[in-house]
């Protein structure tokens, strides 16, 4: 069995041999799974936001929503800054531990500023009584930007082909255009 690439619609190889995405497909693949993901965690954490729970339904998921949103452009915004930083536009191909902190530390940054003018300027929302706080902000965001934003970069990497998976042989990297044929 080889593998051999649909190469009608392929950009140019990269050094593996492999096809790299299109300059808009990492940051499209991180904005709909950092919505999707954010989403969930945004209507699982609806408990720790007072009046949440007694809201109308579709008053709380259009709050949910426009969270969510937030969360997204917090998450596109914080992997420009990183890529910008780094000097590497699509980084997503080569994650780094301090890349990876960068995201993270700059999604907790956002979202700490977010939260904090949302409760203490706008009065948009605020916690119920017993959220632990660090900072200011409630342990359920900062446990949002410390899971989330690497579960992502995962999904988008594995629907852009460009996580490897382990053979006996060494590393095993399939784009996602190519067709297995026998």
């Amino acid at each position: 069995m080889s593998v051999r690439p649909d190469v009608r619609s392929m950009p140019a190889a990269d050094t593996t041999g492999l096809p790299r995405p299109r300059p808009w497909q990492p940051w499209a693949a991180l904005a709909g799974f950092a919505f999707l993901l954010h989403f969930v965690w945004e209507m699982l954490q609806v408990p720790v936001y007072a009046g949440m729970v007694d809201a109308i339904h579709g008053s709380a998921v259009r709050m949910c929503t426009i969270a969510t949103v937030g969360d997204a452009v917090i998450t596109l915004l914080a992997y420009g800054v990183v890529a910008v930083a780094t000097r590497a536009r699509n980084w997503l191909g080569d994650i780094t531990v301090k890349r990876l902190a960068g995201l993270v530390a700059l999604g907790i940054g956002m979202s700490l500023v977010a939260e904090l003018l949302n409760i203490h300027v706008f009065e948009r929302w605020q916690y119920v009584a017993g959220v632990p706080l660090l900072a200011g902000m409630g342990l359920n965001v900062w446990l949002q930007w410390l899971l989330l934003p690497p579960l992502t970069l995962w999904l988008a990497r594995r629907h852009l082909g460009l996580a490897s998976s382990r053979s006996p042989n060494g590393p095993v990297r399939r784009a996602p255009d190519q067709e297995i044929v026998s």
